[in-house]
């Protein structure tokens, strides 16, 4: 899967766990909890819809790599090449 793909999975899920929030104006350097009102729940229900839709493990030591969407994406996007868009 490429990057803007991991993207667009990452904003799909955000829009699941918080559809209240405004994503459009969503910085991809910034971290997630400084945009928007997440917290420790909404975070490990993000790791729990990778898990649950592509199979993807994130260690909890791993957890601060997925502070923002920038981090994220260069996280997931070894772990997720032969994952398909859904």
């Amino acid at each position: 899967m490429a990057p803007e793909e991991i993207r667009n999975v990452i904003l799909d899920i955000l829009t699941d766990i918080a559809p209240d929030e405004d994503l459009t104006a969503l910085e991809d350097a910034v971290a997630f909890r400084e945009q928007l009102e997440l917290d420790s729940m909404d975070f490990l229900d993000i790791v729990m819809e990778l898990r649950k839709r592509y199979s993807v493990n994130v260690p909890e030591e791993d957890y601060p790599q997925l502070a923002s969407m920038d981090s994220t994406v260069t996280y997931l996007t070894p772990k997720m090449t032969d994952c398909v868009a859904s």
